[in-house]
């Protein structure tokens, strides 16, 4: 059975984190020459990329893979705490002004406390060890879709190798037409050269008046310049090859590309070739054949 894997999948991911923030992980892959490879993280998740490339790497050979990280924080109202310079200074600036008002009434805690800057946010320093943690599961995570990824893939790489095979069955069914109607050439070219000597002499046994030796050296040059054969015998041995290529799976894609290039060129010359319009039909038929071939041998890895 054929490992064929198509370039383009998709995978999700998901989960949450210690901290209560809930995160995504998308992976979207499409069809590429090389294996492009773009992430999209949320600030101060950085150090992730590079082990990252690299698992990519190593499971994947082409296509464009874009990679997005969406983290969900949980809001939570801020800590606050007593900025100790600011609360010493608003003291001493509330007594002084009750002391030169009185009577006033002496302003509660929560009065001071409620004065600008009093008051601020309380940052916790950083724990390298939850930082690890965290990053540690979303690696994990990403490995998850990762191998979502790689089976998408798969899966529709065992499509593609029923259509790349169904293609090159139709190509060989063409090829071998093809062969029938060239079979049949030299004769044809004969009947043509002496329907043409007989409308350019007129009247009268063409053979009686062209040397037989002479009618068989012409007939020879349009057949060696008509000959496809060469062309045929190539054709077979792509198909050939280009079956064992799907038989052997893994990464084919580029040496498939460029066995779709060498069909065209052999379609191309088998027509330029035709000195009978069913051999120019066939060989039309032969290149859409093979364009539906390419079209579709893009898409393997």
């Amino acid at each position: 059975m054929s490992n064929l894997a198509s370039m383009t999948g998709f995978a999700r991911d998901s989960g949450s984190l210690p901290d209560g923030s809930s995160f995504v992980w998308e992976l979207r892959s499409v069809n590429g020459r090389g294996l492009d490879v773009r992430l999209r993280l949320p600030p101060g998740l950085d150090m992730l990329e590079a082990p990252l490339r690299e698992a990519v790497g190593k499971r994947l050979k082409r296509g464009n893979l874009n990679a997005t990280l969406t983290l969900k924080r949980e809001d939570r109202a801020p800590r606050l705490t007593p900025d100790p310079v600011a609360l010493e200074a608003a003291i001493a600036l509330v007594l002084e002004v009750s002391a030169r008002l009185p009577g006033a009434m002496v302003p509660t805690a929560e009065a001071v406390l409620s004065l600008p800057g009093v008051l601020r946010a309380e940052v916790s320093e950083p724990d390298e060890a939850a930082e690890e943690a965290r990053r540690k599961t979303l690696a994990a995570s990403f490995a998850v879709a990762l191998d979502g990824l790689v089976a998408a893939r798969a899966r529709e790489g065992a499509q593609l190798s029923k259509i790349l095979e169904t293609l090159l069955g139709e190509i060989a069914a063409l090829r071998d037409a093809a062969a029938v109607e060239a079979a049949g050439q030299p004769a044809a070219q004969r009947a043509r050269l002496l329907e043409n000597l007989a409308n350019l002499l007129g009247e009268g046994d063409v053979r009686a008046r062209v040397p037989e030796e002479r009618l068989a050296q012409e007939v020879a040059m349009l057949a060696q310049r008509s000959d496809v054969r060469e062309e045929l015998d190539r054709l077979s041995a792509h198909i050939t090859e280009a079956r064992s290529l799907l038989a052997s799976g893994a990464a084919i894609g580029r040496k498939m590309e460029f066995l779709t290039q060498e069909f065209v060129r052999e379609a191309n010359t088998l027509c330029s070739k035709s000195a009978s319009v069913a051999l120019t039909r066939v060989g039309l038929e032969l290149k859409a054949a093979i364009e539906r071939l390419r079209e579709q041998a893009a898409n393997v890895e």
